[in-house]
């Protein structure tokens, strides 16, 4: 899936890094699944996919816009409304 989504081979030292970006990836969709049930997590849910989400666009274009990951790039922004309605919920004040 690595290769597919990232162009680079099994062999290649980026490989690995990639591997450790999943496994980042992962504890953000923990959080996240977290926040849905647990209502205190929801602020740092928010942060965490917004600094992960937000890093990579503006890396992504302040990099030129590689084509080759222009499909994670859409994903990202098509999930930023998303994630301001839920920064919307979770940072409104509480009556």
């Amino acid at each position: 899936m690595l290769t597919t989504l990232y162009g680079i081979a099994a062999n290649d030292p980026l490989f690995l890094l990639l591997q450790h970006r999943a496994a980042l990836f992962l504890a953000v969709f923990a959080a996240c699944l977290w926040a849905a049930f647990v209502p205190e997590g929801r602020r740092l849910a928010v942060i965490v996919t917004a600094i992960s989400m937000g890093s990579f666009l503006l890396l992504y274009f302040a990099n030129g816009a590689p084509p080759s990951l222009r499909r994670i790039a859409i994903v990202d922004l098509a999930g930023l409304p998303v994630l301001a309605l839920a920064a919307f919920f979770a940072f409104r004040p509480t009556p």
